[in-house]
């Protein structure tokens, strides 16, 4: 494993984050993992060396957290960062169950932290952007949070740039605890963020840490394979994102090419590609399977010279703006 700080925090995480969506209940979605297969990958990831995972509350509705938090139980708990997310709505009778109000935040982080087992959660994230609560009050509940110290460091997920900078301004003017970390929608078939929230969080200093990293699965295998999949045939969410708009099938097609060539696995194409970007901090990596899990600290080894990222990237065509609502 290799292992890097994760934006101007000092922290330390290794450079695979293992994203916790996988585990929970098959209620909340077919291709869902159960408490002992979710077990089963965070203790062969952290035989691998992996110290830093991502949950969130919305996550089957918890479980997710409450799995993590079993399987951290039996080890020393200083040694992982632990990241989780509030913004999603978790009882349809109660409309303050989401939402970024100062209501919200507060009972949610209690229900996240009973849930994780822990007292504090190094890394807790707003899941997307509230539209009916100012940011200044998100900002002054996440910052009371940390200074109660329930909350380490706080960070965002996907939004417009310009959301991002308002943010980020309002917490400099008004002294709150600023967002170190982006979680946004970033891989080789979607890379609208390069036109501007990457740049701006290279510029502040902010960890970025991209979901969806193997573009919910389309980066994993031949583009007319992928739907050959439990994930592929039940998951809407993978055809909300225009991975296979533009140039998505022609990018598709060479990471296959440039894999078959180095006699690996199309994912950890994929993944190197990310890894060689220096504005990424840690991809968070989801995965049904222990033998995903290892194929993908293996791809940290791969090296891709400046020509094969040039070819990877040369099909890309702008298309329209996904994940951030």
């Amino acid at each position: 494993m290799e292992y890097t700080t994760l934006g101007s925090t000092g922290t330390t995480v290794s450079k695979i984050c293992l994203g916790c969506m996988s585990f929970g209940d098959s209620d909340w979605r077919e291709w869902v993992l159960n408490e002992e297969e979710g077990k089963e990958i965070v203790e062969r990831a952290i035989d691998l060396g992996i110290t830093f995972f991502d949950t969130a509350n919305v996550y089957s509705t918890g479980e997710s957290e409450a799995i993590l938090g079993d399987a951290l139980a039996e080890y020393d708990r200083d040694r992982f960062t632990v990241a989780t997310k509030v913004y999603g709505e978790m009882d349809e009778s109660d409309p303050n169950s989401g939402g970024l109000s100062r209501k919200a935040i507060e009972q949610e982080l209690e229900n996240s932290l009973d849930r994780l087992g822990m007292d504090t959660v190094d890394l807790y994230q707003i899941h997307r952007w509230d539209y009916d609560t100012p940011i200044e009050e998100t900002l002054a509940a996440l910052d009371d949070a940390v200074r109660r110290g329930k909350v380490r460091y706080v960070g965002a997920s996907s939004m417009w740039a310009h959301q991002f900078a308002e943010a980020l301004h309002a917490s400099d003017r008004e002294g709150y605890e600023r967002f170190a970390t982006m979680q946004n929608h970033y891989n080789l078939a979607y890379r609208e963020e390069e036109r501007e929230t990457l740049p701006l969080c290279e510029k502040e200093g902010i960890g970025v840490m991209p979901w969806s990293p193997l573009a919910r699965g389309y980066l994993t295998r031949p583009h007319e394979d992928v739907d050959a999949t439990l994930r592929g045939e039940t998951e809407e969410h993978l055809y909300e994102h225009p991975y296979r708009e533009g140039g998505g099938p022609a990018v598709n097609e060479r990471v296959a090419e440039l894999a078959d060539e180095k006699g690996v696995k199309m994912a950890q194409i994929a993944l190197a590609w990310l890894f060689h970007k220096e504005w990424v901090d840690t991809p968070i990596v989801g995965t049904t399977s222990v033998e995903h899990l290892e194929d993908a600290v293996e791809a940290l080894d791969i090296d891709l010279s400046a020509s094969d990222v040039e070819w990877l990237e040369a099909p890309y065509e702008p298309v329209r703006v996904s994940g951030h609502e």
